[in-house]
């Protein structure tokens, strides 16, 4: 029997980069295919902040945060809240990552030459009980190069594995199915879709210019999550997170479809947790867009007011970057889409940060100089342009003007001034004094002790409604598509399993196809920085397995 190659892989994202390394190390030979063009090599982990998940790391042990192994996996049980049967292959995928986390892959990422900036970021602290969600400690470790910087090295190693005659490169090959011969998925077929010179992130013709047809003793789905296509993830809403929006911003471009996902579906395998997604709360619209509906997350502080569409304060702990989802749950039960941070210039100068490598050109161009400009600056470049040229963002020097501003960019008017003014002024009471009732200054003092939020990420607490801080702003937040939690069911070797618990022969996944690992490594939650380094455990993990199986 004829084969191709010995491995097909199907993505050619940040896992299947990953997955084909692998397989390159071993001596395989590899075909991998992507729908898009060349220049979008490295999919979405291209356009990230490079956010990974460490556990006890040096950057951790050197700002005296005290991390083990015991302590992250209790906040990932906690947070990932498993509760159904087939959440057994996803628990282990748990278990084998807070390990991984916790011992060798800083090691496996530091030899291939990437570098960590040296403050560890604090996200999804939670703010319930020990055992509930939310991460105990810091440990967002913003890879040095952000989204590039990571997929840098795995992109090194496929085009070394093309120069040694071990990888075809088949862009612009979007698959369209997957069939047997004697019982074992070996063929992939698809059409060929016209070149395309757009730039990375734009949309690409669709025009079909041919067919193909390739074989493989194994094939590994790394094509992403659904988080594109919002018709489906309207269609997967779950009921526990209130009615699904009428309108979201996207975190991804539109080619983030989730077809493949359905098509190894009908070859046979089990999708499982596709209720499950994480979509933010905190998403701008991108006034500089890349692809169509283009959104940004803000990366926020903990001392911004963060108020519901009609201006009443979001419920504890509900504070900034505390529980994304409880968020979520709790706008989509309040019968409007959009909420709101009420800060002043002081906050946004410390506090704000925007997602994505282009976002942060300071990180993602390696510059030391422009990392202190920006924490010498009175408000950084890219936030400042939001400032400017961003339709959600209202700046005025007087709470009236900020409100009919506010006001004006919404259907109705449903700010009241003087009620905003009445919650605004009682917080404000409350950070004069040194002890409190109000959480979240309780929050901002907390954080302040960590020296990572102190120097860099929490302004020093302040009067809201004091000129010298102004002027005041208010930024209109949407929901941002970005996750699919959910995938295909896979074991710990990444083999793809059928409903009965049985491995779909030839068939591996990994990335987000995979739910990140067992179809869907998180649960419930995330604790973030741990989507990137998903998709390098689950990849690294499905190219050493199919290699093996085919050698």
């Amino acid at each position: 029997m004829s084969y191709d190659a010995d491995v097909i892989v199907i993505g050619a994202g940040l896992a299947g980069l990953a997955a084909t390394a692998e397989l390159v190390d071993a001596g395989r030979t590899v075909i991998l295919l992507d729908q898009e063009p060349e220049q979008s090599m490295g999919g979405q982990a291209f356009w990230s902040f490079g956010g990974l998940f460490f556990v006890n790391s040096p950057e951790q042990r050197r700002l005296r945060i005290k991390d083990s192994h015991a302590l992250a996996l209790q906040d990932w049980m906690g947070t990932a809240a498993f509760d159904r049967p087939e959440d057994e292959w996803p628990r282990k995928w748990a278990e084998a990552y807070v390990d991984f986390a916790a011992g060798e892959k800083r090691a496996w990422l530091h030899g291939q030459g990437v570098r960590f900036f040296p403050v560890v970021g604090w996200a999804e602290r939670g703010g319930y009980d020990a055992r509930g969600h939310g991460n105990s400690v810091p440990r967002f470790h913003i890879t040095w190069g952000t989204g590039p910087g990571l997929v840098e090295p795995f992109e090194r190693r496929v085009r070394a594995g093309v120069a040694r005659g071990l990888v075809q490169l088949k862009f612009r090959h979007r698959a369209t199915g997957l069939s047997r011969s004697a019982g074992t998925v070996d063929t992939v077929t698809g059409e060929i879709l016209e070149p395309s010179g757009i730039l990375r992130g734009q949309a690409s013709s669709r025009t079909v210019t041919g067919a193909f047809e390739l074989r493989a003793q194994a094939v590994i789905v790394t094509s992403g999550g659904i988080g594109g296509n919002h018709d489906l993830v309207r269609a997967n809403w779950p009921e526990r997170l209130g009615r699904p929006p009428e309108r979201m911003v996207s975190g991804v471009p539109a080619h983030v479809d989730g077809r493949m996902l359905g098509i190894a579906e009908e070859a046979g395998a089990h999708l499982i947790n596709r209720d499950r997604m994480w979509h933010y709360t905190e998403g701008i619209q991108n006034w500089n867009p890349i692809w169509d509906n283009h959104g940004i997350r803000i990366l926020p502080g903990p001392s911004s007011l963060w108020l519901d569409a009609r201006g009443k304060r979001l419920p504890v702990p509900l504070f900034p970057g505390f529980d994304t989802l409880g968020t979520l749950e709790h706008i989509m039960k309040t019968g409007h889409d959009h909420t709101w941070f009420v800060l002043d210039q002081k906050i946004i100068g410390k506090e704000f940060a925007l997602s994505g490598s282009e976002q942060n050109p300071d990180l993602t161009g390696r510059s030391v100089k422009d990392v202190i400009g920006r924490a010498r600056a009175d408000v950084p470049g890219p936030v400042k342009a939001f400032m400017d040229n961003g339709v959600d963002f209202v700046v005025e020097k007087d709470l009236g003007s900020l409100v009919r501003g506010m006001n004006a960019l919404t259907k109705e008017p449903l700010i009241d001034e003087a009620e905003l003014r009445r919650e605004i002024v009682a917080r404000d009471r409350e950070i004069i004094n040194p002890f409190t009732k109000d959480l979240q200054v309780m929050a901002i003092r907390g954080a302040r002790n960590y020296l990572g939020d102190r120097l860099i990420r929490t302004a020093a607490p302040h009067r809201i409604l004091d000129p010298k801080a102004g002027p005041l702003i208010a930024v209109r937040l949407n929901i941002l598509t970005r996750k699919s939690l959910g995938g295909l069911e896979t074991d710990l070797s990444s083999r793809v399993l059928t409903e009965g618990g049985d491995p779909l022969e030839g068939v591996y996944a990994a990335g987000e196809a995979a739910g990140f690992g067992g179809g869907g490594v998180h649960g419930y939650r995330s604790l973030e920085g741990t989507f990137l380094g998903g998709c390098l455990f689950s990849g690294r993990t499905a190219g050493r397995a199919a290699a093996k199986a085919v050698g």
